[in-house]
């Protein structure tokens, strides 16, 4: 299973970059091809301001479909929007993981 990592700052309107989250998960949660194969999930940390996404998917394939979304583009364009440029992304292989998400 692989995954990513995605930390940026935003001190932002919250309002649009909820709606833009929103968006997102509601667009893979009806994507019949991608739903349950991928996940997301979004975060803001204690500070108020560091925003944290996770994705995580079961394979190569799923990632390129997903990234061939309209949907994908757009928001990837709004994070950018959000974080004032390019966010940082880690992405990783998963080693070790409890039962359940």
């Amino acid at each position: 299973m692989r995954c990513i990592t995605i930390t940026y700052k935003y001190s932002g309107p919250e309002e649009p970059w909820r709606e833009a989250i929103d968006t997102f998960v509601s667009a893979i949660n009806s994507d019949s091809d991608v739903a349950g194969r991928f996940t997301y999930q979004v975060a803001v940390a204690d500070d108020g301001e560091t925003r944290i996404h996770w994705g995580r998917w079961d394979r190569q394939e799923t990632l390129k479909l997903l990234q061939s979304r309209d949907y994908f583009g757009e928001f990837a364009g709004k994070v950018k929007s959000f974080a004032g440029g390019q966010p940082q992304n880690t992405g990783a292989d998963i080693a070790f993981k409890t039962d359940g998400w």
